[in-house]
């Protein structure tokens, strides 16, 4: 406490949440956005386009999302921030310049479907190639926990420190050249940037069931991370449950998602390329793949294979692990018979056909031949 200072009530809203309400901007707070193209957006004086704040119910103040437009052939202001960002590119061609140093500047080209996290505090910019269409950004940021630890704008802002051995000043930083290696049986992509995450191959993962692939992404040197999953075409992965702030962003297929409380009826929520969906701290989830491609979607979250979750439990192990046996998963011998039901009905109304009984089946054999 200090000296003379008189003491104040706890305050009713988070640092975070005064500064987002100070931004004049559209701020949302729902369990999902249905398409992130169709987000109405306003004049974000801030970032000098337009944009709409996004506080999913799900995001339990760990992190938040911000949607930013870019003009036809304009450019965003140049900022730097002491958080965290992951940006992936919605819609659009542009590119982005990074540094410290005015003199050193890194700038990349982005398209459609781009991936990449500016390192933390180094200035950022970003423009629009196209002089007849906007470009579209979604970044999920570490803000909220960030600016309640300093409750300092001008600290988080407008900060000079530089952190040397997270970004490299070389053309090749950003190139999209990585490297990659194995943890925890899968397989992870450390890079600065993806061209295009709906083309980046895949590893098979038999984790979450369905026949399922995925990758795991690090980016920038920074704590939160993303990893890309897919499931083919009449299937559903198992459902799970872990902490908050994990956004689930759809770039490819039709289908849904069911969430839910311990002890509750699951909440449907219809997905497509362009959804985006954050399932609350410690809700069941899980994702069926209704359409006649394979489904795939990317989510961004805190904590990843190289830097674990800065704050809070980091679940990654518990929810690999079957319920019964302590962990977050259910398996689906032991899910409710109505989730199969409703997704058998589903198939029925899009015309797709069940791959269900040989993904059950061949888990079955697989546990008895290990018996």
């Amino acid at each position: 406490m200090l000296k003379g200072r008189e003491i104040e009530p706890i305050a009713l809203k988070t640092p975070y949440q005064k500064w987002a309400e100070a931004q004049g901007v559209p701020i949302i707070r729902d369990f999902y956005i249905e398409d992130l193209r169709t987000v109405s957006l306003q004049p974000w004086e801030w970032r000098g386009g337009n944009g709409a704040i996004i506080n999913l119910i799900g995001t339990g103040d760990i992190n938040e999302a911000y949607l930013s437009e870019i003009p036809p052939g304009a450019t965003l202001k140049p900022l730097r921030m002491m958080y965290e960002e992951t940006i992936f590119v919605v819609e659009g061609n542009g590119s982005t310049s990074i540094w410290n140093d005015e003199h050193k500047k890194v700038t990349f080209e982005w398209g459609p479907g781009a991936i990449f996290a500016p390192p933390l505090n180094t200035w950022r910019q970003h423009f629009n190639a196209s002089g007849t269409k906007p470009a579209r950004l979604l970044a999920v940021t570490s803000a909220p926990p960030v600016m309640s630890m300093f409750r300092d704008l001008n600290f988080i802002f407008n900060n000079y420190y530089t952190f040397n051995d997270r970004f490299d000043a070389e053309a090749e930083s950003f190139s999209g050249a990585g490297v990659a290696y194995e943890r925890r049986g899968r397989r992870v992509w450390d890079t600065n940037v993806v061209s295009d995450v709906r083309k980046l191959e895949l590893f098979s993962s038999k984790k979450r069931g369905a026949g399922g692939s995925n990758i795991q992404i690090e980016l920038g040197e920074n704590a939160m991370a993303v990893h890309i999953s897919e499931f083919p075409v009449g299937t559903y992965k198992k459902a799970h449950r872990h902490g908050p702030g994990a956004h689930v962003v759809i770039i490819g297929g039709e289908g849904y998602s069911l969430m839910w409380p311990e002890g509750e009826e699951p909440k449907r929520f219809d997905w497509h390329d362009g959804t985006i969906i954050v399932p609350p701290e410690r809700w069941f989830h899980q994702h069926f793949n209704t359409g006649a491609k394979p489904a795939r979607y990317l989510a961004i979250r805190a904590g990843g294979s190289k830097f674990g979750r800065p704050w809070g439990k980091d679940t990654n192990m518990s929810q690999e692990k079957s319920l019964k046996e302590g962990g977050d998963q259910i398996e689906y011998e032991d899910e409710d018979p109505k989730i199969r039901q409703m997704f058998e009905e589903a198939l029925k109304k899009s015309g797709a056909k069940s791959g269900m009984d040989a993904v059950i089946a061949k888990e079955k054999a697989k546990a008895e031949a290990a018996e």
